[in-house]
């Protein structure tokens, strides 16, 4: 094991003692700070996990489709199956904060566009945010592109508003939302309010007649049906696939046929490869598990129902949205305060107006930057993720040459869009939701997959015509 120099020892120390001395301080102004201090250090925690299982799902399908490689997304199914359990438990007791998403079709195109966007940028939203930790320039560009990219295209308006079907503006008007919303002049919003909230709420347990907080609803329904089954399916997808030639190759060399116990062999040795990754993922949703008991029992403890009560008690009223809401998940979620840091940034210093909009005005608000929980999440996952990172040897600064930038503005461009458009990306849409037993969070697995698949195949064009171009060049000179 390689030793860990004291530069890096000091620095892991200093990051951490830095969070320690803000949740001191924080504290000894007011005890709601412990509410933002749940999300810092449980931010902390994934990042950390996130680092050390090199948890990217950009990373495991461009192996997959481009060299063939499945372990970081056998990786992933396995920490998804897990975080099942755990979901499975909390959704038991009643103490869930998870809410799930309407399921449609929106979810699987949307999931196209992250999809394509995630093997451009080379790291999805949550991978990009723990090589920022790692001193990745890149990575930061991506998150930046994302951010701007979500915070612009959830206010945009105009001329876009006449691709929009009638029903949706129809529909979202009569839902009765505040003067201070434009619907009218939104088509995110006439989106949203016109055709996503019409869609069906329902996770795999109510889809089956059971009840969520349920022993039944939540291990039967939500997680075999929902979970287990699925993933199962996708595993031996990927082992039929990608993985049985190599096993057939391996058997037909020792001179035998091959039989069903080489194949259930050669798939237990598929899923054996992956144990960091899959132990990355129980740490997850261990850690998610216990956020929701903890922020559920911050707010019965302090008499909330979302973090917005708190901010307007200590005096942080400016950016609440409409219903004095700010956004709140009280679990693992990335993306959505990304976008709060510019919509503050934009409607606070530049005066562009981010609050007459479902997204910021109506549901998430656009809070200061330091008094939002969820910032504080993303902030301390950075800062785990770096603290693992140094542990390892595994942090060093790295400046993003002129193509990889372009590469990671359009990247992150469509990944915003695919996160907007399925209120969620590769964690929200993704992870949670799969692990939670919604149907909708498959639909953009699928949809992930197939873009991911387009995404690396276009790369393959783009290489292989550079790589033309070159060697065309070269001749010319020779």
């Amino acid at each position: 094991m390689e030793t860990v120099s004291k530069k890096n020892r000091n620095w892991a120390f200093a990051i951490v003692g830095f969070f320690v001395l803000v949740s001191i301080v924080s504290y000894g102004f007011h005890e709601y700070y412990v509410y933002l201090q749940a999300y810092l250090w449980f931010g902390f925690i994934y990042g950390m996990c996130l680092q050390y299982g090199r948890f990217c799902f950009a990373s495991a399908f461009r192996d997959l489709f481009a060299v063939g490689v499945p372990r970081m997304v056998v990786g992933i199914m396995i920490a998804t199956v897990l975080f099942g359990f755990t979901s499975a438990f909390v959704n038991a007791t009643g103490w869930s904060t998870f809410h799930p998403a309407p399921t449609s079709i929106h979810a699987m195109i949307a999931g196209v566009f992250f999809g394509v966007g995630m093997v451009f940028a080379g790291g999805c939203a949550s991978g990009s945010l723990y090589k920022t930790g790692e001193g990745n320039g890149v990575s930061l560009m991506v998150i930046l592109s994302i951010s701007v990219t979500q915070a612009i295209f959830v206010d945009v308006g105009g001329f876009f508003n006449n691709f929009v079907p009638q029903s949706w503006k129809e529909s979202a008007l009569q839902k009765g939302l505040p003067p201070s919303i434009n619907v009218a002049d939104g088509w995110i919003d006439q989106y949203l309010a016109g055709y996503v909230w019409n869609q069906p709420v329902l996770r795999f347990a109510e889809m089956l007649g059971m009840k969520t907080d349920s022993i039944k609803g939540a291990f039967i329904g939500n997680l075999f049906i929902g979970v287990v089954i699925p993933a199962l399916l996708l595993l031996i997808w990927v082992y039929l696939f990608w993985v049985k030639k190599n096993v057939v190759r391996k058997v037909e060399k020792e001179g035998r046929s091959v039989t069903l116990a080489d194949h259930i062999q050669g798939f237990w040795g598929m899923i054996a490869a992956s144990k960091r990754t899959a132990l990355a993922g129980l740490f997850l949703g261990i850690a998610c598990g216990l956020q929701m008991f903890v922020i559920e029992g911050l707010r019965m403890k302090f008499g909330v129902k979302n973090a917005g009560t708190i901010l307007a008690r200590l005096g942080f009223d400016y950016g609440l949205s409409a219903k004095g809401t700010v956004f709140d998940p009280g679990y693992w979620y990335v993306t959505t305060q990304e976008a709060q840091w510019v919509g503050w940034t934009l409607h606070k210093i530049f005066g562009w107006n981010f609050m007459d909009n479902i997204f910021f005005g109506w549901v998430n608000g656009i809070p200061n930057p330091a008094f939002n929980p969820a910032d504080w999440m993303s902030v301390a996952l950075i800062g785990g993720a770096a603290v693992m990172a140094l542990l390892h040897n595994e942090f060093k600064f790295k400046k993003p040459t002129k193509e990889l930038a372009i590469w990671a503005i359009i990247g992150g461009f469509f990944m915003g869009i695919g996160s907007r458009l399925a209120l969620g990306c590769n964690v929200g849409a993704f992870f949670v939701r799969t692990a939670q037993g919604d149907p909708s969070g498959w639909l953009f697995g699928i949809g992930m997959i197939g873009g991911a698949y387009i995404g690396v195949k276009f790369f393959n064009w783009w290489t292989e015509r550079k790589m033309a171009k070159e060697m065309a060049g070269l001749e010319l000179e020779l």
